[in-house]
């Protein structure tokens, strides 16, 4: 048997090389690979002594050649490749053990340079790897230094079975296609290019999905900061919990007052800024009491004591926060069940594509932002807004968009009072936000994540105290919603801008 090493990433290369020795098996490396053998004391022949050249292009060309692929590809069961290969003096290849150069690794330095990043374009390595993957019925591939001593002890046994063979060539193509698509994802003009390859890394198993009968796994782009790296926890966190935080942390990056939200089932049921934050968890907490059982809390700041004090009133999920004080750290590891977590508050500023799965494929878009437009909307109303409504109003728009359509959030003093959403109808939500709110409507402000289709919401907002209300208008009935305002004289103001979120 003949094996070829070519590895940029050398762990276990000199254990495996000295297996394959012992074994008798005949090994050929590439010479940066050939260096690192010798130096572990371990023989081995060049790669030139199968190709009769030395490399080209300072490296660029080494096992491009016809005596290395054909040995790599020749199918044993046939008669006539054989034949071709003894007249051509060309020996069959049955183990092929290669990784790439280390792209990747290249483009995440900060001060790397493109040129730096095409010279680590491997081609030789994902060209030995495809050829050897192809023929695994007969030539055995190995990418991962992990799977390296389980082959070595089935060769010691008697050799790789078939079934082994085809499980290495399924990760040798994977790993291919992960570098190529890391590749393609630098080299890509565009956000949404006409083809699209994302490179996702399972990172781990979860207990179960949304329900104990579905199966779960963690998968992140490959070389980005992602929602499991990002998360420092004790405890195992459930499919459900990741979902809550990873919408906790999308609803926290819109705010950079101190501020606590509240996330059950995906979307927030309380939220407030505060400098104190403990006056901040308490008005979040008092949004909807009843609802917050249960759910998560999340801190864009450290978490004091007293806060945490405050906070272990209550039964919580997860508490998520940046960071938290010795003594507050104590208090909540205390309290049973509660997940205390901490998180790279770098997390929830990245730009990122918005992925939906859908039957047999994926639906693509930019993440949803606040336009810097809706920050000075316009007044349509005969009554403007007084400063602290308009403030209020603000803070209302930058919660609405994070809550299921068609979305109702009512607002005072920065702090949410009532929230209505996933409803089939506008006016339903509102029903729902007024019930959460109950007397706190009085004064408060309404924001809409879409327009009004009648003036029908508005006249019950109105009824219950509703002051002021911030929309993206556009219906063909808003003379009729405006009206409707001016008829009460509250205040209403158009952004232009709306914001669903159905998943």
């Amino acid at each position: 048997m003949r094996a070829i090493l070519s590895v940029s990433d050398r762990k276990s290369i000199v254990e495996l090389a000295r297996g394959l020795a012992e074994l008798g098996i005949e090994t050929f490396a590439t010479p940066g690979t050939l260096r690192e053998m010798e130096r572990g004391g371990v023989r081995a022949k060049s790669i030139s002594e199968i190709t009769g050249f030395d490399e080209l292009l300072g490296g660029r060309v080494k096992t491009l050649h016809p005596k290395i692929h054909a040995g790599i590809l020749a199918r044993r069961d046939i008669e006539s490749h054989m034949r071709e290969l003894s007249e051509a003096g060309i020996l069959p290849l049955d183990i092929v053990v290669v990784n790439l150069y280390p792209f990747l690794n290249t483009i995440l330095k900060k001060d790397s340079t493109e040129e730096e990043a095409l010279e680590n374009i491997d081609i030789g390595g994902p060209t030995l790897i495809r050829a050897a993957a192809k023929n695994f019925p007969h030539v055995t591939v190995l990418v991962d230094p992990e799977d390296y001593r389980p082959t070595l002890d089935k060769l010691r046994a008697g050799g790789v079975n078939l079934r082994e063979r085809k499980k290495l060539a399924h990760k040798a193509f994977q790993h291919v296609a992960t570098y190529d698509s890391t590749i393609a994802h630098w080299l890509s003009p565009e956000a949404f290019p006409e083809a699209m390859t994302i490179p996702l890394i399972r990172e781990k198993e979860l207990k179960y999905g949304e329900n104990p009968h579905q199966r779960a796994f963690v998968y992140g782009e490959q070389g980005k900061a992602n929602l499991v790296s990002s998360l420092k926890a004790k405890e195992e966190l459930s499919f459900n919990n990741l979902l809550d935080i990873d919408s906790a942390l999308n609803l926290l990056s819109e705010f950079d007052a101190p501020t606590v939200t509240i996330i059950k089932h995906g979307g927030p049921c309380g939220l407030a800024s505060r400098e104190d934050l403990v006056l901040a968890y308490k008005h979040a907490l008092a949004g909807d009491p009843v609802s917050a059982f249960g759910g998560i809390v999340a801190i864009n700041q450290v978490v004091s004591t007293d806060l945490a004090s405050e906070i272990s009133q209550t039964h919580f999920d997860v508490i998520l926060a940046p960071g938290y004080e010795d003594g507050a750290l104590n208090l909540l590891q205390r309290k049973k069940g509660l997940k205390v977590i901490s998180f790279d508050q770098r997390m929830g500023k990245q730009e990122m594509v918005d992925l939906l799965p859908v039957r047999g494929g994926f639906l693509a878009q930019d993440r949803d932002g606040l336009q810097s437009s809706e920050l000075e909307p316009k007044v349509v109303t005969e009554h403007s807004p007084s400063p602290s409504e308009l403030s209020d109003l603000l803070f209302a728009l930058r919660v609405v968009k994070h809550v299921m359509s068609n979305a109702i959030v009512l607002a005072r003093d920065r702090a949410v009072l009532g929230i209505g959403g996933g409803q089939p109808s506008r006016v339903d939500s509102v029903k729902i936000a007024l019930g959460k709110a109950g007397e706190g409507s009085k004064g408060a402000v309404l924001a809409s994540d879409g327009f009004f289709p009648f003036s029908d919401g508005v006249e019950m907002a109105v009824e219950k105290g509703i002051s002021a209300i911030i929309q993206p208008g556009g219906s063909v009935r808003d003379e009729e919603v405006i009206k409707a305002c001016n008829r009460h004289n509250i205040a209403m103001v158009f952004t232009g801008v709306r914001h669903f979120r159905h998943k």
